[in-house]
This record gives structure tokens, C-alpha cells and sequence, in this order.
């Protein structure tokens, strides 16, 4: 079975709302009446005879040939996330930085010259700052909030821009789409990371950028009970970073494809509960005294609000807070909490929460975490679908006792 296009799918498609999207726009990819796709558990798919297996081994993408190179339920959770995103297609992969550094490894090659943030999750940060560099790809770190860093830092020989919008974990944005108009017409591939949005709540391809990655373990599992990873882009780009996939290798197994669907089925639902959560605790975090600051970019008091209603449709889970009383009265106040739970991850049905400078003091230097503006009492939070009144009555508790 080859990769399905938007050209393959109904035309009145477009006019569909997400929520119908997400329940009806993979139908008729399984060969069977089934209405839940199947799990195809299998490493390899047989051949009728020499000329179609010839044809499967050479057919990009062909989703009944090998798993490494394809599956038939990767192929349903990749047309949904194509079609939330407005791109031709999408891959699938094991991870979001499988998915990143496969993309950036396929696009760039010793000589050329790439541009990214001061700020990215940490594990991209160390890709740009100390992988890429050993192999002669040469990586310029701008300020993201200024549009003019990016100008000035394009070089002849520059082939990439990297972008992540909100960021991890300071929710400071980028202007996707003036990074977009000053890359596309110099030949410049712009990739962003969209993973802190959703497609829900922003639409990088709509504004310019030419591929959307994610970390799929996120909104798009919702459950907290998978790692995936996503790129969203057109046909021609696909194929380029499908065979530097199959190089790699980092393949999705069919059981968590399976979970990704079943995640993205929601998806519409959780959000619009996620969003409306996180903007009220946002707002009432904002009114409490053993609070210093509140970061979030649905606030009129976020510094870049106006990018935010122009760029954004909702404003996701995550908030970022600093709690008076610096690195202890932090720990003590995450401690304490009983419905949000200490762990990694967002963009979940359950709200999760991190001490961050804690959680990164390992993995990142002192110098990386004050450009990465990750302060000692700087918390973050992922808000989750629980009763609103819930989740305040058991901060306001916390707070309390600091």
C-alpha cells in the first residue's frame, strides 16, 4: 500500500471541522469492514511473486513491505496528523527528537550553515550546540523573540532555520511567520517545533514554515502511555527525510501507532478542556501573593500576548510560574501538591508538574539553564482535563503552607 496524499482523500474533506477530522479523515485505508483499524504486529509483508515484491522494495514509504519502512497503522495516524496540520503528509517516528534530529540529519550536510534558538527543549539545544558541530555543520543561536536576530545571522551558505513555538519551558514565542518570509524566498528550509501547541492551537505550515515536527508523546497520545514522534510536510520533503529514517532506524512500533491513533481520535475534546483549564489557573495564579510571576502566553500580561491571538487559536496546557521564596519553598511547594503529579511530560488528560530547575539541573550546565531563563524557583506546569475548582482549591492548600 503506497502513502496516501490529500489528493486521495474526499474533497469535502477540507471543509471538515477537527472534531469530524480526527474520527473519519483515515477511512478507507483499512482493507477491511473494522470499525478500529487493526494493529498490524508484523515485521514484514509478503509478496504475490518477484515483480511486486521489486515494487514494494523500491516504492518510498510502502506500507506493506517492511516496518522500518512503513506499516499500515502508521499509515492512519499519519493522514490524521497531515490533515490537522495542512501538510501533503506526514511520517512517523520513535520519538519527537527521532523526529527532529532525523529531519535536521537529512537536510544538512558539513559546510552548511544552520540558525536556532537560544531557547529549545534541551535535548534539541544539545543537537544544535554539540552534535552538529562535529560533523562541520556550522550553528548559529539567536534570540528568538527578535525577528531581526534571525536576519542577521542568514549567511550564503545557510540551508535551516529552527524554530520551537512556545517554547520549553519559558513560553516565550517566535514569529513563525516573519521567519517564514524571510527564509522562503532565499531557498532556506524553516522547521519548527509545534509540539508545545498542537495543531489545535497553531498551524506553523498555514503561517510559512515548511515542516512541523512534534513530539507525539504528548497532546497527540494524550494518555501518557506512548513515545512518538511526528513530521508533517510535503511529499517531496517526506521522501528525503524517510530515507535518512530508514537509515536510522528509530521506527514507532505498531502497538504505539495504534495508541497515537486512538489518542488523536480525542484530540479536539482534550484540548478545549486543557486550554480553558490552564488559561483560568493561569489567571488565578497571576492574583496569588506567594507567586512572583506568571508565564503564559494566553495573559494579557505576557509580553508577546499580541504574537500570541495573532499566531495562536488556544494557548495550551503549559504554565510556567516562579513561587516566592526561591529553590526550597519551590520543592516544598511541588512536594505538596496531591493532584499534580512530579513528572515529566505534557499536553496529558492528567495535570503533571516540575520543579524545573531540578528537574534540569543534570542535563544542562548553569550557563545553559540562565540562557534558557530557567530561574531556581521556576516551576512548570502541564494542566490536564480535571475539575477546574479542583486544581485550585489544591494549590491555594500548597501555597498556603509556604
Amino acid at each position: 500500500m503506497n502513502p496516501r496524499t490529500a489528493s486521495d482523500f474526499p474533497q469535502n474533506m477540507a471543509d471538515w471541522h477537527d472534531e469530524t477530522r480526527v474520527l473519519h479523515g483515515d477511512a478507507g485505508l483499512s482493507p477491511d469492514a473494522a470499525l478500529v483499524p487493526p494493529i498490524h504486529y508484523s515485521a514484514t509483508f509478503k509478496a504475490s511473486d518477484a515483480k511486486a515484491f521489486a515494487e514494494m522494495a523500491n516504492t518510498p514509504r510502502h506500507s506493506g513491505f517492511y516496518t522500518r519502512y512503513g506499516n499500515p497503522t502508521h499509515e492512519h495516524a499519519a493522514a490524521l496528523l497531515a490533515q490537522l496540520e495542512g501538510t501533503e503528509t506526514a511520517l512517523l517516528t520513535a520519538s519527537g527528537m527521532a523526529a527532529i534530529s532525523t529531519t535536521v540529519l537529512a537536510l544538512v550536510a558539513a559546510g552548511d550553515h544552520v540558525i536556532a534558538q537560544g531557547r529549545h527543549y534541551m535535548s534539541t539545544t544539545k543537537l544544535f550546540e554539540e552534535v552538529l558541530v562535529r560533523f562541520g555543520i556550522e550553528v548559529s543561536i539567536v534570540e528568538q523573540s527578535d525577528t531581526e536576530a534571525f536576519r542577521q545571522a542568514l549567511r550564503p551558505n545557510t540551508k535551516l532555520i529552527m524554530v520551537e513555538s512556545p517554547v520549553n519551558p519559558t513560553l516565550v514565542l517566535t514569529d513563525l511567520a516573519a521567519v517564514a518570509a524571510l527564509a522562503r524566498p532565499r531557498g532556506i528550509l524553516t522547521l519548527a517545533d509545534n509540539t508545545f501547541a498542537s495543531p489545535l492551537n497553531q498551524r506553523p505550515h498555514a503561517l510559512g514554515i515548511d515542516i512541523v515536527l512534534h513530539s507525539a508523546t504528548k497532546y497527540m497520545g494524550g494518555h501518557h502511555d506512548l513515545t512518538a514522534g511526528a513530521v508533517c510536510c510535503s511529499d517531496e520533503l517526506a521522501e528525503k527525510i524517510w530515507r535518512m529514517h530508514v537509515t536510522l532506524g528509530a521506527v514507532l512500533s505498531p502497538m504505539d501507532a495504534w495508541l497515537l491513533l486512538r489518542g488523536l481520535r480525542t484530540l479536539p475534546l482534550r484540548i478545549e478542556r486543557i486550554n480553558a483549564n490552564a488559561l483560568a489557573l493561569a489567571q488565578w495564579l497571576e492574583q496569588q501573593p506567594q507567586v512572583e510571576r506568571v508565564y503564559y502566553p494566553g495573559l494579557e500580561s505576557h509580553p508577546q500576548h499580541a504574537l500570541a491571538r495573532r499566531q495562536m487559536r488556544g494557548f495550551g496546557a503549559v504554565i510556567a510560574f516562579a513561587v516566592r521564596g526561591g529553590f526550597d519553598a519551590t520543592s516544598r511547594f511541588v512536594a505538596s501538591l496531591n493532584i499534580a503529579t512530579h513528572a515529566v511530560s505534557l499536553g496529558g488528560v492528567d495535570s503533571l508538574i516540575v520543579h524545573t530547575a531540578a528537574m534540569w539541573a543534570g542535563t544542562m550546565s548553569e550557563a545553559q539553564m540562565v540562557t534558557a531563563g530557567i530561574a531556581p524557583n521556576f516551576v512548570r506546569m502541564s494542566v490536564g482535563i480535571e475539575h477546574i475548582d479542583d486544581l485550585k482549591a489544591d494549590m491555594a492548600r500548597a501555597l498556603e503552607k509556604l
